[in-house]
């Protein structure tokens, strides 16, 4: 059966920086277009940071949170990722005000997309999915893998603020998961995964997804204490945010352990106590506030 190392990291504000070209001059004419700009990724101390990140972890295939677009992917992938050969790459823009979307990053052939941008709440009055919840089918070696990559609402205004509209949103992601797999007893190869942006303790809004029957969250397969894969240096908090869902079918078919990278995180995150990538510094720079969590898994 064909294996494979599955990935997901919030990459943090992979962005493009733009510039007008050289003797252009935007205030003489009325506007400009883009040949009239050119652009290079942005903070390329931080991102040659993320790049060791991605290729210390050497995924196959890795969904990524926080990317502007896929000419930026693009970008990135050729001037800093060389010789990882992500042949195959997917971005659909959506409507967060950050312009941040999720992508995918693979090795193996993308043969179907499907988004979910267009979705409207419960009540019709905004769109469900600021960052989509992005269907990715991949063919692995004869077998089809699907991923369900999300980045859910943050809590930046509070937990509880934002909790009803994340609750929603992980409540269609598993309507969306059921409707393609509850027949089959949820034995195929399907991924729910992303930066989901709750906790899973407490009043989480993540409980559609954590107590489904049909999705294993094999981070709890980890001590407890080795579980977080996010740092926020404002409360010098450690917690998960990130999550790999694998189907029931999977999860039973790989009893492995899943991995958190933690060497891109910055030297005032204090609980990692091995040597960081080149380059990080104490707050600043840094691959992420997010470490890369993967594992490897064999299909079903």
């Amino acid at each position: 059966m064909p294996s494979l190392r599955l990935a997901t990291f919030n990459a943090e504000n992979l962005f493009a920086r733009y510039r007008f070209k050289d003797g252009f001059q935007p205030t003489a004419d009325d506007g400009f277009t883009i040949n009239d700009t050119a652009f290079r990724i942005h903070d390329d101390e931080s991102k040659k940071i993320t790049a060791k990140a991605i290729r210390k972890v050497n995924a196959d295939v890795i969904c990524l949170q926080e990317v502007e677009s896929l000419p930026v992917l693009d970008r990135f992938n050729s001037y800093y990722l060389g010789g990882l050969k992500y042949a195959h790459r997917a971005v659909i823009d959506c409507f967060d005000p950050r312009q941040i979307d999720v992508a995918v990053l693979s090795r193996y052939p993308i043969v179907s997309l499907r988004s979910h941008r267009d979705e409207r709440n419960k009540k019709g009055t905004a769109f469900l999915f600021s960052r989509d919840c992005l269907e990715v089918e991949i063919d692995v070696g004869g077998k089809t893998l699907t991923l369900y990559a999300n980045h859910l609402k943050s809590m930046m205004e509070g937990r509880e603020a934002t909790r009803v509209r994340r609750q929603e949103q992980a409540e269609r992601v598993a309507a969306i998961v059921d409707a393609r797999w509850k027949k089959s007893g949820y034995k195929g190869n399907f991924v729910v995964l992303g930066d989901l942006n709750d906790y899973p303790e407490g009043k989480t809004a993540l409980g559609a997804l954590l107590d489904h029957k049909g999705l294993a969250n094999v981070l709890t397969r980890l001590p407890e204490e080795e579980r977080w894969t996010h740092y926020y240096a404002g409360g010098n908090a450690y917690s998960q945010l990130d999550y790999l869902l694998l189907s029931k079918g999977l999860a039973q078919a790989n009893p492995g352990m899943p991995a958190v990278m933690r060497l891109g995180l910055p030297w005032r995150a204090q609980q990692v106590t091995e040597e960081r990538l080149d380059g990080v510094g104490d707050n600043e720079p840094k691959a992420s506030d997010h470490a890369p969590l993967y594992m490897d898994i064999t299909l079903i």
